[in-house]
């Protein structure tokens, strides 16, 4: 099988679209925490949602305490509604989502939010803040 040729554009007018605007239509619905407050929510009983990757969590750590969701499940799981809701889950529970460097979990988070989780948000950062703050990880090694 061959490759399809891909040749990037140095710029598209794209308006309203695309992933930046995306990312900042998503961000503008939240207020994002740092590592410290993110690990202080979880002290209170806020919910740390991991969402990266299998293979990201077992080279990377893990932030101990934290719910694995795998992405393509977070919806179902997140809905506060849903039959498929992690247990404990409720609007006002504070939710805090995860993944590397936190942009997917920016995207996740504004979803969230929609789904009725009133205190969803995300990790600026990602994983890595958290790992770089000298926060506790837990590791496969």
């Amino acid at each position: 099988m061959s490759e399809i040729p891909f040749q990037r554009q140095a710029s598209i007018a794209t308006g309203p679209y695309g992933i930046d605007h995306l990312l900042a239509e998503s961000r503008a619905k939240l207020t994002r925490v740092s590592p410290q407050e993110a690990f202080a929510l979880q002290q209170d009983g806020g919910l740390i949602i991991d969402i990266r990757p299998q293979s990201d969590r077992l080279t990377e750590g893990e932030i101990p305490g934290s719910l694995t969701v795998e992405r393509i499940v977070l919806e179902w799981r997140l809905d506060p509604a849903g039959g498929h809701r992690l247990d404990g889950l409720h609007p006002d529970r504070p939710v805090v989502l995860v993944c590397n460097e936190g942009y997917a979990s920016s995207l996740a988070a504004a979803q969230a939010k929609g789904l009725g989780l009133t205190k969803a948000t995300d990790l600026a950062g990602g994983f890595r803040a958290w790992k770089a703050a000298g926060l506790p990880v837990t590791t496969n090694a």
